[in-house]
């Protein structure tokens, strides 16, 4: 019988279904059909596997082959599937046999030579190849990135005889060995190196420990840039889950993930030119955005107003959900981005206000420019800080007052971090608001001074929500177990955008 059933696997979204590609071989004018809703660059497979069976000195069948990747509801897109037709073609025409076919996974891109390519997408199928319990057969530049994936079986090759070598059983593939983070991600950047701004770095401080949303507002050249990079190398380590995850994101958007980033938050920085698209994703084959890259990290967006205000309305569904759908005519996705919000901008258009110099803006300026940031936007930032200018006895300081590194920084913020998975099993900022009625509960004295600031500031039900999950979260790098109205009265002093003039 000249039918071989090869296994592979597609890319949807972040998933990897699985792919049978079905190679049947019959008499009659040579020709070669594939089907099961191919793209343009599944169908050029036929051209690239032909010139690889060939230059690798294997036979290309005279015959009709037909090839199916089903199942043929399923579109396909990408080279991933030249190796497994390949194959399939060498088994359907005896030059292999076919009962090693069923233990195994293929995946890989074909030069005309028969080298094999890398392509994207190889951690969400390693995932799925772990979970059928086969062994996956890929490109070897994509071992490292798969190896991630403990207790999967990893078989890396750089050209198709070593696949065809290893199947036939003359020279078997040696297992990858699995990838471990035996060591602390490296930090970017240490807190010690910011001058001065001990308001804004305890701040900073409280936005790491529970995972709140943080606007900065001050003029040019205060630190803000600098403080936002400084807030990865606080945040409490991932676990292996949340690895998975980021990396996951990482490998389906074509640049692979890399293992030595393995366990580091990401930070995304996108320019302020950015369209919704690049932000949230999509494309006519929905792809993720800035939001889903930087999910379990932080995404920093430095002079916020510049920003097109549809594009930044956009956020405000994954930060309150965590994922962005995507959706189009003829398929709908799903990516994560449950990532923290940081955003930085000037207090007027000129960046001087209140510093004394000669051209501050007018009122009527200010306004337009804050008017560009919608106030749904501005609600779902839990903590907004003033950056003012340093003193320069702060910039000449030297020694006279240590600054604290993120080392230690880090150890309060995981700490505090520990103490709310241990109460609700999620950070601060992710209390649902009944959750938050029920674990940030208030004396009836804190109660008082919660109605007062909402009286006098006119706090939306969204913002009294936000002062009270950053309340809970100053308590808890306190290693208080109630709200004290020093937690709340810090935390209303957070809410600076909400005392500004109108």
């Amino acid at each position: 019988m000249s039918l071989a059933v090869v296994f592979s696997r597609a890319q949807v979204g972040m998933q990897a279904p699985l792919v049978t590609v079905e190679v049947h071989l019959t008499n009659g004018l040579p020709a070669f059909s594939l089907v099961g809703l191919p793209e343009t660059a599944v169908k050029e497979s036929k051209d690239r596997v032909r010139s690889a069976l060939i230059n690798s000195r294997y036979e290309f069948p005279l015959r009709r082959i037909t090839v199916n990747l089903a199942p043929a509801d399923l579109p396909k897109e990408g080279t991933r599937f030249d190796l497994p037709i390949a194959i399939g073609i060498l088994a359907a025409s005896g030059q292999l046999a076919r009962a090693p076919l069923r233990r195994h996974e293929f995946l890989g891109e074909l030069a005309l030579s028969g080298e094999m390519r890398s392509v994207r997408g190889a951690l969400p199928v390693t995932l799925q190849a772990r979970s059928a319990g086969r062994h996956l057969l890929l490109p070897r530049e994509n071992a490292p990135e798969a190896s991630l994936v403990q207790d999967a079986v990893i078989l890396p090759a750089s050209h198709l005889l070593e696949v065809c070598g290893h199947l036939s059983g003359t020279t078997p593939i040696e297992r990858q060995p699995p990838e471990t983070a035996t060591e602390e991600p490296q930090l970017l950047g240490d807190l010690a190196e910011v001058r001065g701004q001990y308001q804004a770095k305890r701040a900073l401080e409280v936005a790491a420990a529970g995972g709140h949303n943080l606007l900065m507002i001050g003029p040019p050249g205060t630190g803000k840039t600098m403080l936002a990079s400084r807030l990865q190398g606080i945040l409490p380590p991932m676990t292996e889950s949340e690895s998975l995850e980021t990396a996951a994101v990482q490998s389906i958007c074509g640049h692979g993930f890399q293992p030595e980033h393995w366990g580091r938050r990401p930070f995304r920085a996108p320019h302020h030119t950015a369209s919704s698209v690049a932000l949230v994703g999509g494309g006519s084959v929905p792809r993720p955005g800035e939001v889903s890259l930087a999910h379990n990290g932080v995404l920093f967006l430095d002079e916020l107003p510049e920003f097109d205000r549809r594009v930044l309305d956009v956020l405000r569904e994954p930060l309150e959900s965590g994922a962005i759908t995507i959706s189009r005519a003829a398929r709908q996705e799903e990516f994560p981005a449950r990532f923290q919000l940081v955003a930085a901008m000037n207090p007027c258009p000129g960046g001087h206000l209140g510093t004394g110099r000669d051209f501050d803006c007018t009122p009527e300026e200010t306004r337009r420019y804050l008017g560009k940031i919608s106030g749904p936007l501005l609600d779902r930032f839990d903590i907004h800080i003033e950056v003012p200018r340093v003193p320069r006895t702060e910039l000449y300081a030297g020694e006279s007052r240590a600054a604290e590194s993120s080392v230690e920084v880090r150890q309060r913020v995981v700490a505090a971090r520990e103490r709310q998975y241990a109460r609700a099993g999620k950070a601060n900022s992710w209390l649902a608001p009944g959750e938050t009625e029920h674990h940030c509960s208030l004396g009836p004295a804190e109660r008082g001074l919660l109605e007062t600031a909402v009286e006098r500031l006119g706090f939306s039900t969204r913002a009294w929500h936000r002062v009270l999950r950053v309340a809970r979260t100053i308590a808890d790098l306190a290693d208080a177990d109630r709200i004290e109205g020093r937690h709340l009265s810090e935390a209303i002093g957070y809410r600076s955008l909400d005392r500004a003039p109108a």
